[in-house]
């Protein structure tokens, strides 16, 4: 099991200044951190309900100013390196130099210049884990810039600038949730977040005698990007049937009562349960802040549960590995709720587990998993953390 540790920043340092020399200019670091979405899943495109917690692990990024005209990039997790002119920006073949390029070139857009600058990315996020180190990468490059040439932009500029990098410079279709958990999260709360409007508010994660624990599938995950567009356009043909009834621009817009009265108007019946996951999956969402601020956990880990349950059932984006866990999770005494969490098909599972259980459970868990599947998860213990912003 893995305490995910906190990165050591003098071996940062020194790595850096083997990389790129030392020219006496003052060396800044930065982190944003990865998130786990706690509940609400794909209900973030369809205009509806989330709720994800920032987690302690995420990109680190040392930056410093440099006397070239040109931005070079390094990461510790690649061998690949870039060196781009700081007046322009083309997309690069090298895959992880693209997001913080996408984020240079949206401050650029903005009427936003740059002199040279050197950057050396580190991270401690389980790549391709569905903890979104793609966001993590995008909001640490963001805070950076904008902390370094004292852009002034919020927050909030910063998560949308984020977002619309991934989507227009790497060409990922992303909801916004990612990036708005990686930098407005805060240690102990989960972010309730409307996607639709952007309102959102901090809700106190009081586990008690619980933690959350991190399940790893280390899934190959292939399938994700054509399931994940035809699930959008199924959600999208949906609200076309349903907007018969009044006209909807989102399927978030409609309560559960409401939904089961006109469902009748979808013709298709895998159309009609795709519907039926995002809609119920809104409510569980409220539901489960609800049980949060009573304190009421019990509730909170019956709606994971649920959640799972519809993932698999309606919106089939779960798999066979996500279900072995999720099912070897919920015969462990001290478990009260166990979900996918992510995109699906692979990915990572979330549990709450009682604390004097999670040994039992990492064990037990991991070597049914390994039984039925031939493949070995990994386990972390998640710590609740800060969103992003500069670290010394």
């Amino acid at each position: 099991m893995n305490n995910m540790h906190i990165m050591d920043i003098a071996a940062l340092k020194n790595k850096f200044i083997s990389l790129y020399g030392d020219n006496r200019e003052k060396l800044k670091i930065y982190f944003a951190p990865g998130r786990v979405n706690l509940i609400g899943e794909h209900t973030d495109y369809n205009g509806g309900y989330v709720l994800p917690c920032a987690l302690h692990f995420g990109t680190y990024l040392l930056l410093r100013q440099s006397g070239s005209d040109e931005i070079r990039l390094a990461s510790t997790l690649s061998h690949d390196t870039a060196s781009v002119p700081s007046d322009g920006f083309i997309k690069s073949h090298v895959k992880w130099v693209n997001y913080p390029l996408g984020v240079l070139d949206q401050f650029r857009e903005r009427g936003f210049g740059f002199t040279g600058l050197d950057l050396l990315f580190a991270g401690d996020v389980p790549h391709a884990a569905g903890l979104s180190s793609s966001a993590s990468i995008e909001m640490v490059t963001a805070v950076a810039v904008n902390d370094h040439y004292q852009f002034r932009l919020d927050m909030i500029d910063l998560v949308k600038l984020s977002q619309k990098a991934e989507n227009v410079f790497v060409g990922v279709n992303c909801g916004i949730m990612d990036q708005f958990a990686s930098g407005m999260g805060r240690k102990g709360h989960a972010v309730f977040l409307d996607c639709a409007t952007l309102k959102y508010e901090s809700v106190p994660l009081l586990l008690g005698n619980y933690q959350l624990v991190i399940s790893n599938t280390n899934k190959k995950r292939g399938l994700t990007d054509s399931k994940y567009n035809e699930r959008r356009s199924e959600c999208d043909r949906s609200v076309e049937y349903l907007s018969k009834d009044g006209p909807i621009k989102y399927l978030g817009e409609l309560d559960y009562p409401r939904f089961k009265a006109i469902k009748h108007l979808i013709p298709d019946e895998t159309i009609r349960r795709r519907a039926n996951h995002v809609i119920s999956e809104n409510q569980r969402v409220t539901d489960a802040v609800s049980a949060l601020k009573k304190g009421d956990l019990v509730r909170f880990g019956e709606l994971m549960n649920a959640s799972h349950d519809s993932l698999r059932d309606d919106y089939e984006v779960t798999g066979m590995e996500l279900d072995t866990l999720v099912e070897e999770a919920r015969k462990i005494k001290g478990m009260i709720g166990s979900r996918m969490t992510g995109a699906g098909f692979g990915g990572c599972t979330v549990s709450l587990v009682n604390k004097p259980d999670t040994d039992m459970f990492v064990t037990s868990v991991g070597a049914a998993y390994r039984g039925k599947t031939g493949l070995t998860a990994d386990f972390y213990i998640a710590e609740v953390g800060n969103g992003a912003g500069r670290i010394e």
